[in-house]
C-alpha cells in the first residue's frame, strides 16, 4: 500500500523533481504512435512497457545524481472514461490499466529509491476535455462524479497521492480534490496558462486557487503550473499574496510559443534547457514554497537536468547524463 499518503515528503520544503513531456517525449523522441496522447495505452505491449519504464528510469537518475526527491507521475493523464472509451477500454480495462500503471511506478520506486532520493507516487489525472481549451465545462459536482473513479482506483493501489494536470478552469479543480479527499488522497492541482499569465478561461491564478480552495475547505495538499513559459507567468507571481505560498510546483514549456502555435506546428519546439534552468531558479527567488520542479509540452530529460542544476545550490551533485 501506499508509502507516504499520510506524510508527503514534499512537503517539508526539501527540493523534488518529476519528469517533463511524455507524450511529446514518446512522439516525438522515442517514435510512438500515441492515439489521444493516451501514454497509458502503452502498457499493454512488451515494447511500450519498455519504453515506459526506460523514460522514467532516467529521470529517477537524475534524481539520485543530485541527491533529491523524485515524483513518479504514472502515464494515466488520458486515462478516464470519455478518452478511454475512444480507446476502445470498457470500465474494467481501465480500471485494469490505471492499476498497472501504478504497479509499474511501484516496480520503479522499489528500486530507484534511496535514503537522499525519495520516490513518490502520484496518480496522474487529465482533464476530461483539451489540456489547452476547457471546452464543455463542468460544475465542480459533475467533475467530482466524473473523476471519482480513477480516483478510487488510485486509493486502493500503492499511490501516495492525486495530481491533476492541465486543469483549464477552476471548477474541474474543485471536483477532482473533492474527489480525493473523499477517497482519502492528498491532491495537488496544476493549471494550465496562457501567455498572458491567465487560465485559458480569463481566470488568474489567484482567482483559481482561491475559488478551488474555497469550495473544498483548501483540500489541495498545493498548486502547480503548467505548459506555459516562465516569461508567461513570471510578473505575475511577483508580489502574490496568500494565493502565491500555495504553489508548490512548476512543469513549464521550454518554448515561448502559444497553445494555439504549438497545437499547429509540426516540429517540436524545445526550447533551450540551460535557459530553461536558470528561470526556475529565478521562480525560486519569487515563491517561497516552490520545491517540486519538471516540464510540460517539448521538455525531456534534458530541461530536467538543467533544472535540477541550477535549483540545487551545490548540493554534491554530480553530473546526469
Amino acid at each position: 500500500m501506499s508509502k507516504y499518503r499520510n506524510r508527503l515528503p514534499q512537503l517539508a520544503g526539501d527540493l523534488f523533481l518529476t519528469d517533463g513531456g511524455i507524450e511529446t517525449t514518446l512522439i516525438f523522441h522515442d517514435g510512438f504512435d500515441l492515439p489521444h496522447f493516451a501514454a497509458f495505452d502503452l502498457l499493454n505491449s512488451r515494447e511500450g512497457v519498455a519504453a515506459l519504464r526506460a523514460y522514467y528510469e532516467r529521470y529517477a537518475s537524475i534524481a539520485q545524481a543530485h541527491r533529491l526527491g523524485f515524483i513518479l507521475e504514472s502515464p494515466t493523464w488520458r486515462a478516464s472514461p470519455d478518452w478511454a472509451a475512444r480507446l476502445g477500454y470498457d470500465d474494467a480495462a481501465l480500471e485494469a490499466a490505471n492499476r498497472r500503471s501504478i504497479a509499474l511506478m511501484a516496480e520503479l520506486r522499489g528500486v530507484h529509491e534511496t535514503d537522499a532520493a525519495p520516490i513518490v507516487i502520484s496518480g496522474c489525472v487529465g482533464p476530461r476535455g483539451d489540456g489547452y481549451d476547457p471546452g464543455r465545462m463542468m460544475t465542480a459536482d459533475e467533475a467530482e462524479d466524473y473523476h471519482s473513479a480513477q480516483v478510487r482506483t488510485f486509493a486502493a493501489t500503492d499511490a501516495d497521492m492525486v495530481t491533476a494536470i492541465t486543469m483549464t478552469y477552476p471548477a474541474e479543480g474543485a471536483g477532482i480534490a473533492r474527489a480525493a479527499k473523499a477517497a482519502g488522497l492528498p491532491v495537488a492541482i496544476s493549471f494550465t496558462v496562457e501567455t498572458d499569465g491567465r487560465l485559458p478561461t480569463g481566470a488568474t491564478i489567484a482567482d483559481a486557487i482561491e475559488t478551488v480552495d474555497a469550495e473544498t475547505g483548501a483540500a489541495p495538499a498545493y498548486y502547480m503550473l503548467n505548459c506555459a513559459h516562465p516569461e508567461h507567468f513570471r510578473d505575475v507571481l511577483a508580489g502574490g499574496e496568500g494565493w502565491a505560498a500555495r504553489l508548490r510546483g512548476i512543469r513549464a514549456n521550454a518554448s515561448r510559443r502559444s497553445h494555439a502555435e504549438l497545437d499547429q506546428a509540426p516540429d517540436l519546439d524545445d526550447g533551450d534547457p540551460e535557459e530553461l534552468g536558470r528561470d526556475y531558479a529565478a521562480l525560486r527567488a519569487i515563491l517561497p514554497n516552490l520545491t517540486i520542479l519538471g516540464g510540460c509540452c517539448g521538455t525531456d530529460h534534458r530541461h530536467v537536468t538543467r533544472i535540477a542544476a541550477a535549483c540545487n545550490h551545490g548540493r554534491g551533485a554530480k553530473a546526469a547524463a
